[in-house]
């Protein structure tokens, strides 16, 4: 079926006999969709309306709050139909909200494709020249930056990246791309657009310059230490796990290793220390937001396989779907499945607050009231 189709398609009136999981201790017994969304009451039903009935544990959609629509397996921009692909693999996972952490193409028209998940934008990545995976992300020197961030902050929704830090050639490992008045100027210009600022982050180096410089966000963050798991807690501001991405790291180093030993021995610290720093970053009170990181060297789809890694960290199944559905709701400021949300939802067997895992195994993927998957 085609947007347009579904679009057109009246949204079915549904009976979900719950639980309902609002959160990780509030729960209703039911609830109702009608017209493509969530009433905690029975609403007055039109007469003769076909009610659809289902029965199950109600739960958010999936979220995935680092995850690139539009670059392709290997790097290099794809079409905007091979993106709606991307997009749909995802949202057949669970996955009904998206925060696109940087693309090559202009991605917005997704946006207008109610079939798909709801996708908020960072525009395109901002990176030091040479300094980054090539062709993926505009490049500047810093003299350019604070422009660059306006730019990004009026082409996106409310979310700029920049890339932090990466391999310098000339040192030979893992440095940060800017100094500490760069990342304040970049800061401040998007907070001045009305913007958030996130950073990508692997290094342990650059976390002190993005935390003095007010950013809002880290992604990755695989540079935790002791000191700077307090000062992320104390802020308040979130680490979007990817870890899945993370246990790439081997690869990396091992196709660096011949040229950049310190690099290669870098990244198998960052890696062989993933799940005690997840584990010490969440139990400081730092929060923990799911991402993949798919997009051009992992594929899409693999948010189960995210939320495995939490599992090997050390996180509960119910601090799971907190990391998963319901605190990246709260953090984008999306509808969750409070009385009159849109009805985006997953519906499984048995209780995803025992076990996550029960998440792969979903009878239902409802849209904007449509079951899509």
């Amino acid at each position: 079926m085609s947007p347009t189709d579904v679009a057109e398609t009246t949204a079915p009136i549904l009976h979900l006999r719950g639980p309902i999981l609002l959160g990780a201790e509030e729960e209703l017994d039911g609830a109702w969709v009608v017209g493509g969304r969530i009433h905690h009451e029975k609403p007055e039903l039109p007469a003769g309306a076909e009610v659809r009935e289902i029965d199950g544990f109600v739960l958010p959609g999936l979220a995935d709050l680092h995850c690139h629509l539009g670059i392709a397996d290997g790097g290099g921009g794809t079409t905007l139909a091979e993106a709606r692909e991307q997009a749909l693999v995802d949202r057949d996972s669970g996955v009904l909200l998206i925060r696109d952490a940087g693309s090559i193409i202009d991605n917005s028209p997704l946006q207008q494709q109610d079939d798909l998940p709801r996708l908020i934008r960072c525009g395109r990545h901002l990176a030091r020249t040479r300094r980054y995976l090539i062709g993926y992300a505009d490049e500047l020197e810093p003299e350019d930056l604070s422009a660059a961030v306006t730019r990004e902050a009026g082409r996106g929704d409310g979310w700029v990246k920049l890339v932090g830090d990466w391999i310098d050639r000339g040192v030979g490992d893992l440095t940060p791309c800017w100094e500490a008045q760069d990342f304040v100027a970049a800061a401040d210009a998007a907070h001045a657009a009305g913007a958030r600022i996130t950073t990508h982050t692997f290094d342990e180096e650059t976390l002190p310059l993005v935390l003095d410089a007010g950013f809002d966000c880290l992604e990755h963050a695989t540079g935790l230490t002791d000191e700077t798991i307090r000062r992320v807690a104390e802020t308040g501001i979130p680490v979007v796990t990817t870890l899945v991405n993370v246990d790439e790291f081997e690869t990396y180093a091992s196709q660096g290793e011949k040229k950049f030993p310190a690099y290669a021995a870098h990244m198998r610290r960052l890696r062989a220390g993933r799940y005690d720093r997840t584990r010490d970053a969440h139990d400081a009170g730092v929060q923990l937001l799911v991402g993949t990181d798919s997009g051009g060297v992992l594929g899409h789809g693999i948010i189960h396989d995210e939320l495995d890694e939490l599992d090997a960290a050390g996180l509960s199944a119910t601090e799971i779907l907190e990391a998963a559905a319901w605190a990246p709701r709260r953090f984008l400021g999306a509808p969750g499945l409070e009385d009159g949300a849109p009805a985006d939802l997953l519906v499984v067997p048995a209780d995803p607050r025992e076990d996550h895992r029960i998440l792969r195994e979903r009878s239902h993927v409802v849209l904007g009231g449509r079951q899509v998957a």
